[in-house]
C-alpha cells in the first residue's frame, strides 16, 4: 500500500509536488523512500543495537506521519531529512556520550522527549512509577532521565518524535510554510528546533526533496 489522502492506512510515501496533498501518484514505498534519504540505513551490523534498517524505519515513519496528521509531502520530507541527520541515518535512537536522557530518532533533549512521554496515555502508568511530573520534570538524576528516554526509544514510539515535535512543538504556521515554500519553511522548522541549517543538514534536505520529488 501507498501513502494516500488516506494516510493512516497506507505504508508508502508519496513523491508528489510541493503544492499538492499526498496523493496515488507515487510508487516509491516508504522503505525506498527512506534509503533514498539515508543510503546507510540499508544494512545494520549486528554490533549496533540501535540502528534500524530503511524496510523497518519505513512503515514506521508512515504510521507516525498518519498519527499526527500529516498528509502533505512537505512536512513529512522535512521530518525525515531531520532524523536521518540527527540518528546517523538511523544507526542511532541515544545520545553517544553526553547528555543524559536524550535520544529519539529525532534525537530529543530530555525535557522533550518527558513532554513526549507525557503525550502518550499509554505511558502514563510507568511514567508514574518513576515520579511525579513534579520531580521528573526538575530532575537532574541522568538514571532518571535515561529511564524516561527508554520509555520512548522503543520502535512503537521512536520513530514518531520528529512528527510530535512538529506538530505539537513548533508554531502551525511553521507547517503552513513547508507547503507554501519548502526551502523557506525548512528554513523556519530548523529554527524552531533550534539548530543552524548547516551544509550537512541542507544535504539531506536536499536529498529528501529529490525522494518526493519537491
Amino acid at each position: 500500500m501507498k501513502f494516500t489522502a488516506a494516510i493512516s492506512v497506507g505504508l508508502g510515501l508519496a513523491g508528489i509536488t510541493n503544492a499538492a496533498p499526498l496523493t496515488t501518484r507515487t510508487t516509491k514505498s516508504a522503505a525506498e523512500i527512506i534509503l533514498a534519504i539515508a543510503p546507510d540505513s540499508g544494512t545494520c551490523s549486528s554490533a549496533k543495537t540501535e540502528c534500524r534498517t530503511n524496510m523497518q524505519v519505513g512503515p514506521l515513519m508512515a504510521k507516525a506521519a498518519a498519527q499526527y496528521g500529516l498528509d502533505h509531502a512537505a512536512p513529512i520530507a522535512a521530518v525525515l531529512a531531520l532524523t536521518a541527520f540527527e540518528s546517523v541515518e538511523y544507526q542511532f535512537n541515544t545520545n553517544q556520550g553526553r547528555n543524559a536522557g536524550q535520544g529519539t530518532s529525532n534525537m530529543q533533549m530530555y525535557s522533550y522527549n518527558l513532554l513526549y512521554a507525557q503525550s502518550i496515555p499509554a505511558l502514563a502508568d510507568p511514567l508514574g512509577k518513576l515520579g511525579t511530573p513534579a520531580e521528573l520534570g526538575g530532575t537532574k538524576d541522568p538514571d532518571l532521565m535515561n529511564k524516561v528516554r527508554a520509555l520512548v526509544i522503543t520502535d512503537q514510539y521512536n520513530f514518531g518524535s520528529g512528527f510530535w515535535f512538529l506538530t505539537k512543538q513548533c508554531k502551525p504556521e511553521v507547517i503552513q510554510q513547508l507547503k507554501d515554500n519548502a526551502d523557506a519553511g525548512f528554513a523556519a522548522y530548523m529554527q524552531c528546533v533550534g539548530v543552524t541549517p548547516t551544509p550537512d543538514r541542507q544535504a539531506y534536505w536536499t536529498k529528501a526533496k529529490n525522494a518526493f520529488g519537491l
